[in-house]
C-alpha cells in the first residue's frame, strides 16, 4: 500500500525541476498522486475501510492545495504537470 523506495526515487527523478529537488510542487504532487492511486486500489477491495478512506480524502485535499498554489504561481508549469499526470482539472 505504501510507495517503495525505488518507486519514490524514480518519481522524484522524473518530476524534479533540478538535480537534488525533492520539495518542488511537481514532485510533491507526483508523490501524492501515487499514494492516492495506491489507496484507491486498496479501497476497491476493502470497501468498508473508512479510516483509509479518510486518509485518501486528506491526501486529495493536500494535492488540490498544491495544485492551486502552482496554478497561482505559474500557469504553464501547472498545465504541464496535470498533463503529465493525467489529472482532469
Amino acid at each position: 500500500m505504501s510507495i517503495t523506495a525505488e518507486r519514490r526515487t524514480a518519481l522524484i527523478s522524473d518530476y524534479a525541476t533540478k538535480p537534488g529537488d525533492t520539495g518542488s510542487p511537481e514532485v510533491q504532487v507526483a508523490l501524492l498522486s501515487e499514494r492516492i492511486s495506491n489507496l484507491t486500489e486498496h479501497l476497491k477491495t476493502h470497501a468498508k475501510d473508512f479510516h483509509s478512506r479518510r486518509g485518501l480524502l486528506v491526501l486529495v485535499g493536500q494535492r488540490r492545495g498544491l495544485l492551486d498554489y502552482l496554478k497561482k504561481k505559474d500557469q504553464g508549469r501547472y498545465e504541464a504537470l496535470i498533463g503529465r499526470l493525467g489529472l482532469r482539472r
